[in-house]
């Protein structure tokens, strides 16, 4: 038997991470070529990288080995690609100046046992509440740094110790500038940014060669033919490769050195894997088959890493998105593609030293450079413009640039809580006579910094007038409470009235005032007054069309609403969301009536639902002359790329659908909406066929044929559902469910549909049960 039964408050709880499946005992050929291209990527920018912070340059080619091999086994993210990073540049050639690079490499042992801890408290996802603008300002800030120092080496001459003295000694350089350093450089900038850009089919097929590899052999080979004198990469032997002594130097210095290293790591890995994860879905494959991103285990992976690499005496170690978005293009599926590439540059530092030792210090100089510049990215300026976040940006860029890594991020910190208690103190306050009442209007978030501007407001309105308090925030604190509320007490006492609206529920919200009528204030919390609902209102009669605001203006004032009201309480999460990507656990595919609103009758927010809404809820069957290329493609994208684990069908009570397939006659015209309500003709059939098995609502035989008929049409589509091959796929390895459900609107109740596996096992149930007493039992 199949019953409706009410639905219970869901209970949520967290689930790990599914489980990666077992590597093949040989890597996919497409992972073996991914490899390749990343490899030839990393090569050059390891040297690079080495030579920009001061370190041997054997010291890069560590860091990528290992990131490749520790990192890629053990990271929680298979296709991002770590080894040494651009971001890492200005730290590390700091605490090599400081304190030696034996001791530098101690300080990287320190940030990787550092993260290790981290990842033991799993606290990953805590990085992601720094704020982006911080991120990009930091990353921008870097990237201006490493540019201004490269510089110098392009010019053929010596970088400074500062971002500020390597921009004071520009003009010195250039007046100096070596002509063949300048022509080695002037080569490589030149290819780097015309290669992705060469055209035709053969330019086409030119590009798959990365263009930092095609740039550095290009110089190269320009300066061994033409037999100019550069200064070239000097790899010493591996038996005097230089390892991590005891740190010395003073503690608290040392200590910085590994929280910065520590921080900046981990926050560039974390958000660098989230990155990842958006790649691998947008891929043409949607990622089938790869795993999203386990931040913790990442995390984890990373500090091996780091702890692995600074004792071989190599740079320390973070996820790279230039390498890892090449890993994702190439069409890696596996975390083969990232060992792969780091077993290449061990066999390549060890059998390649003498064509690496040809390479000109200008050429890496050069792509370092480019790589520098390419950090102040023009879209992510103007995104924290559009959020109004460019001085967050401003400051922590420039105080990267200016003061130091560390000391930039703190103030870009400091400044991101000042503009956020800015905006939480913004409050505006306004009182106007309206129709012979008092009407004070409070717009923004309502704190004890705003007290005293209340107080003043409040003790202007004159004594035994009729008040209405207008709250149009989303916040009221125990001090604004207070005072709202004792004046409220003083100003009933003097004989005046006050009616208090807006979105003040809550703990700390006053009591509201009723009406004259006695009924409580018209704002159906928490909608917007737009006058569809008149909740708590005695009944009247609706208001004709043009009674109320066009409908443009509902619409601007509605958006207007969320944008002081909701916005700034969603806007975080939202974000994350935007970050990390929609991962809803349900498809949910109900009818377009106005009346059934998803979010609230299943207490779901933003990124849990993947809402699929038409005339009736219908699910038509597959295929081109029958079928619905719309549903079907929302029913492929939700089974196949996003991967719900259920699909629910929800009617409703009065589906006016359903009154159109029972009133239609024979001679009606082929209108669109007559078109598509034939894919309901079945759960009409299904209906008269079965006039024997019927189903009752939580112990109640439905109202009538109508509602007959909606119980009767979630059970087809159900069925209609199961002849889709994508979800017949998942149904059969156990990997999704269908449920039913059925709102009643008058009710406000939701009812589910037991059993809704067994749909189709209902012929022998209920029989002879006389039609005049069941009048509608849907199974």
């Amino acid at each position: 038997m199949t019953l409706f039964t009410p639905t219970r408050p869901r209970v949520h709880r967290p689930h790990s991470p599914p489980k990666e499946p077992r590597l093949p005992r040989l890597p996919a050929g497409v992972d073996v070529s991914a490899s390749a291209a990343v490899f030839l990527i990393a090569l050059p920018l390891s040297l690079g990288i080495a030579l920009a912070t001061g370190a041997p340059l054997q010291a890069g080619l560590v860091a990528a080995a290992v990131g490749g091999l520790v990192a890629g086994r053990l990271g929680g993210s298979p296709l991002q690609v770590s080894g040494p990073a651009a971001g890492l540049t200005v730290v590390t050639a700091e605490l090599i100046q400081r304190y030696g690079w034996r001791t530098t490499c101690a300080i990287t042992v320190l940030a990787g046992l550092a993260q290790l801890a981290l990842a033991a408290l799993r606290v990953a996802r805590s990085a992601l509440a720094v704020s982006p603008a911080i991120v990009h300002g930091m990353l921008a800030g870097i990237g201006v740094t490493i540019a201004l120092a490269q510089l110098h080496i392009v010019l053929g001459g010596t970088p400074r110790i500062s971002a500020v003295d390597n921009a004071l000694g520009l003009p010195s350089e250039l007046l100096h500038a070596r002509p063949a350093s300048l022509t080695i450089s002037a080569l490589t900038i030149g290819i780097l940014l015309a290669w992705p850009r060469l055209p035709g089919r053969v330019g086409g097929f030119a590009r798959k060669a990365p263009a930092a590899l095609v740039a550095v052999s290009g110089a190269t080979l320009f300066a061994v033919i033409t037999g100019l004198t550069v200064p070239r990469v000097d790899l010493p032997s591996w038996s005097s490769h230089a390892l991590p002594g005891l740190p010395d130097g003073p503690v608290l210095g040392i200590a910085a050195g590994v929280l910065t290293i520590t921080l900046v790591t981990s926050v560039q890995s974390l958000l660098s894997a989230v990155a990842v994860d958006k790649l691998v879905a947008a891929r043409p494959d949607r990622g089938r088959g790869v795993p999203r991103s386990n931040l913790d285990r990442e995390l984890a992976g990373q500090g091996a890493a780091n702890v692995v690499s600074g004792a071989l005496g190599g740079l320390p170690v973070a996820g790279v998105a230039v390498r890892s978005v090449a890993n994702v293009s190439a069409g890696a599926v596996s975390r083969a593609s990232t060992m792969l590439h780091g077993l290449w540059i061990v066999l390549a530092a060890l059998l390649l030293v003498p064509v690496l030792d040809l390479i000109p210090l200008a050429a890496l100089a050069a792509l370092v450079m480019v790589v520098g510049v390419q950090m102040v990215s023009i879209t992510h300026i103007r995104t924290v413009t559009r959020h109004r976040e460019v001085v967050v940006y401003a400051v922590t860029l420039a105080g990267v640039v200016l003061i130091g890594l560390l000391e930039g991020v703190v103030l870009g910190i400091a400044v991101a809580v000042a503009v956020a208690l800015h905006r939480l103190a913004r409050t505006r306050i306004t009182r106007e006579e309206r129709d012979g009442r008092q009407v004070l209007r409070v717009r923004g978030q309502l704190t004890f910094l705003a007290v005293p501007r209340l107080s003043r407001a409040l003790h202007q309105i004159p004594a035994g007038s009729a008040v209405t308090v207008e709250l149009d925030g989303s916040f009221m604190d125990h001090a604004a409470y207070e005072a709202l509320n004792d004046w409220t007490a003083g100003h009933l006492a003097h004989g005046g009235s006050v009616e208090t609206t807006g979105p003040s529920e809550g703990p700390a919200a006053p009591a509201r005032t009723p009406s004259a009528d006695g009924s409580p204030h018209p704002c159906c919390h928490p909608w917007t007054p737009w006058r569809n609902h008149r909740c708590g209102e005695r009944p009247t009669a609706a208001p004709a069309p043009s009674a109320g605001r066009p409908t443009a203006h509902q619409l601007a004032h509605g958006i207007g609403t969320f944008q002081r009201n909701t916005a700034p309480l969603v806007r975080d999460e939202l974000a994350r969301l935007a970050r990390e990507g929609q991962r809803p656990s349900q498809l949910f595919l109900t009818c377009a009536d106005s009346r059934l609103v998803t979010s609230m009758i299943t207490a779901s927010g933003p990124g849990d639902l993947f809402t699929v809404r038409n005339v009736g809820n219908l699910v038509p069957l597959p295929g081109e002359e029958s079928g619905d290329d719309s549903v079907a493609a929302a029913i492929e994208y939700a089974v196949e790329v996003l991967r719900v684990q259920s699909i629910t069908v929800c009617g409703h009570s009065g589906c006016g659908a359903m009154q159109a397939l029972l009133s239609a006659g024979p001679a009606e015209p082929a209108t669109p909406l007559r078109r598509w309500l034939r894919h309901g003709l079945p759960s009409l059939e299904r209906m008269a066929s079965r006039r024997h098995a019927w189903a009752r609502i939580s112990g109640r035989l439905p109202a009538d044929e109508i509602e007959q008929l909606c119980l009767t049409n979630v059970v087809q589509q159900l069925e209609h559902l199961r002849a889709y091959e994508s979800v017949a796929r998942r149904l059969a390895d156990g990997s999704l469910t269908l449920h039913g459900m059925y709102f009643h609107v008058g009710e406000a109740q939701a009812y589910l549909l037991s059993d809704a596996d067994e749909v189709r096992e209902y012929d022998d149930v209920f029989h002879g049960v006389p039609p005049s007493v069941a009048v509608a039992r849907a199974s």
